[in-house]
């Protein structure tokens, strides 16, 4: 493979840096012209391996042959009417088929929105309306989107918060159960979070005012943490017993990543209030959606929810196309088959490499966190990014996340080769040792 450093040229820098607001961040300063299945092309021809998935979005792969022949049937038939104007098929196939897999029990109903973040906005507007209660708990770590509610929920300060304020009120934040950075230092972590919870509810905020729990399954730019087994369902319990509806953010989660068509399912039983869906839902096209009990979902009065592009008819023929492919190529299955190679190579490398400080994940949802010390466990976010620029330089393009910018997540597409795979996973191993070695 390639190992030459093809970065973009002066004058695409310079484009960017003159026409591009400069909060837009750029990880990987290198121009995709071209992609297919698992893997990319620059535009000086150079092959790389993709391990982001777009952050999550190409759990189908890049460029689906059958999502694109979706989307180009549908153009020549409809681009758009708007569902306020006019409705159209697509949108009303979609919502059934969405309510078709929900993880929810009983009668469901759906509303197609552009992005996570807007869905987020949304789940949180129906709880509202739905409860007459204003208050909003999420966690720490959490992740929501960048919108002023979304970034409100979002417990990370930097970049996303930093000289936004104020942000919207009567949003509380609780510790999530981190098996790796125990927020209690140590005992049953799910009693634990659930104590301090309960704390809150004598010290922060009157459960009776909170309309929503709103939680990732498995937290997805917070680091790829994954709480233990009895947290969710717990938690439902608890919110049970004071009125609380429980928002499952599954934008990252959701469409196969984690070994399931949803992560909630993981938690037998749980039948959250609200699920809150995106990403890798349309292909590669903007959409999202939030799919929830009927009656909640029938709270807000007509015309309360929408916008004028949720449930375009060119993303929901993608939509349609991705749920047709992940059911009959199982492709949760291969989430799983992905996550247990990725994992184990990972963890056998952890064993000569110490800066990798935890190896976790659930299916293909799959990360390493790098430390300066095992013991104190202080964050390497130097690390990541001089391997980041190693793998980026030896034809793999990689991601970032957590609170201190010291996690690698693996989110490559769901169709990737077991020889992809294993190529990816080397040539990040490769880039640890020459970073550990220089560092």
């Amino acid at each position: 493979m390639d190992t030459s450093v093809q970065v973009a040229t002066s004058a695409q820098l310079e484009r960017r840096d003159r026409y591009v607001a400069r909060g837009v961040s750029n990880q990987n300063p290198v121009v995709m012209v071209r992609a297919e299945g698992a893997r990319m092309w620059d535009e000086s021809g150079k092959e790389y391996i993709d391990f982001a998935g777009g952050i999550g979005v190409m759990n189908v792969g890049h460029s689906h042959p059958e999502v694109v022949a979706a989307v180009k049937a549908q153009a020549e038939k409809l681009f758009h009417t708007c569902v306020h104007v006019a409705l159209n098929e697509p949108y009303l196939a979609l919502a059934e088929a969405l309510c078709r897999i929900a993880p929810i029990s009983g009668a469901k109903k759906a509303l197609l929105l552009n992005s996570g973040a807007e869905a987020v906005e949304n789940a949180v507007k129906i709880a509202r309306s739905y409860t007459g209660r204003s208050a909003v708990i999420a966690f720490e770590g959490g992740f929501h989107g960048r919108t002023m509610l979304g970034m409100s929920l979002t417990s990370k300060v930097d970049p996303y918060k930093v000289g936004f304020g104020p942000f919207v009120p009567e949003v509380y934040r609780m510790p999530y159960p981190n098996p790796y950075r125990h927020p209690f230092g140590a005992g049953d972590l799910t009693e634990q979070t659930l104590a301090f919870l309960r704390h809150a509810f004598e010290t922060y905020v009157d459960p009776k005012q909170v309309a929503a729990v709103i939680v990732e399954p498995v937290q997805g730019e917070g680091g790829f943490v994954v709480p233990p087994t009895d947290f969710l369902p717990k938690l439902r319990d608890l919110c049970g017993e004071h009125g609380i509806l429980l928002i499952v953010d599954e934008v990252q989660t959701g469409f196969g990543r984690t070994g399931r068509m949803f992560a909630t399912e993981y938690a037998a039983g749980l039948d959250p209030d609200m699920v809150v869906i995106a990403k890798s839902m349309g292909g590669g096209l903007p959409i999202s959606a939030v799919v929830g009990k009927a009656d909640v979902m029938d709270a807000p009065k007509p015309g309360g929810l929408g916008g004028t592009y949720g449930g375009n008819p060119l993303a929901c023929a993608a939509a349609l196309k991705v749920i047709e492919i992940m059911e009959r190529d199982r492709l949760p299955e291969r989430a799983l088959q992905i996550g247990n190679r990725s994992t184990a190579f990972l963890r056998e490398l952890q064993t000569r490499h110490s800066m990798i400080g935890d190896v976790r994940g659930l299916g293909a949802m799959v990360a390493i966190e790098l430390v300066k010390d095992r013991e104190t466990k202080e964050p390497y976010p130097e690390a990541v990014s001089l391997i980041s620029k190693k793998c980026l330089a030896n034809g793999l393009v990689t991601v970032k996340a957590g609170v201190y910018n010291n996690v690698i997540r693996l989110l490559s597409p769901l169709v990737i080769s077991d020889g992809e795979l294993q190529q990816g996973l080397e040539i990040l191993a490769q880039a640890i040792r020459e970073a550990e070695a220089e560092l």
